[in-house]
């Protein structure tokens, strides 16, 4: 059993041609290629932003902690080094108990301790470079610039603060 009519759509079909090919081909590598750049974009991007958070986040914990501890001390005295560190702080509450902070820099960590305590991290990934990380003690101003780095390479982010505090007038 013959069907005629399917013979005549194949003798009227005559396939693909090489260029019809070579445009598909170039039209799919296109696509895929399009595709591949925006998810290696997607990766590097987020990493990135990871690593700003982690670093705007350090910055601000340095801070936070360093200007809390300076408006409550009386006594701020920023080290001879260059930096400032290690940095102590000293103050009276209304009890009389009088308390002691001091901060180091131990590595790329800014370390707190608190009276005779042990050390405690509050920030990682500082930046020790005197221009980049230090404290100082002028004119009754304390100033603290925190530099801190996070990432390497292409992904490297770095976030630097300043922070101006004023110490309680002592009594």
């Amino acid at each position: 059993m013959k069907f005629p009519k399917l013979s005549l759509i194949n003798r009227n079909q005559r396939g693909f041609t090489l260029m019809e090919m070579v445009v598909a081909m170039a039209l799919t590598g296109v696509i895929t290629g399009a595709i591949t750049s925006t998810i290696f974009q997607v990766i590097n991007t987020s990493s990135s932003t990871s690593n700003h958070m982690i670093a705007v986040r350090h910055a601000q914990e340095a801070g936070f902690q360093v200007s809390c501890d300076v408006q409550q001390a009386r006594v701020v005295t920023p080290e001879a080094d260059p930096d400032g560190f290690p940095l102590v702080l000293t103050w009276t509450d209304w009890s009389g108990t009088t308390s002691t902070v001091q901060y180091k820099i131990e590595g790329t960590e800014l370390q707190r301790k608190v009276d005779d305590g042990h050390w405690g991290r509050i920030a990682q990934y500082i930046n020790t470079d005197p221009t980049q990380t230090y404290c100082d003690f002028t004119d009754g101003k304390f100033t603290f610039q925190v530099t801190v780095t996070v990432g390497s390479g292409s992904e490297v982010q770095k976030e630097t603060r300043l922070y101006e505090v004023v110490p309680r007038p002592g009594s």
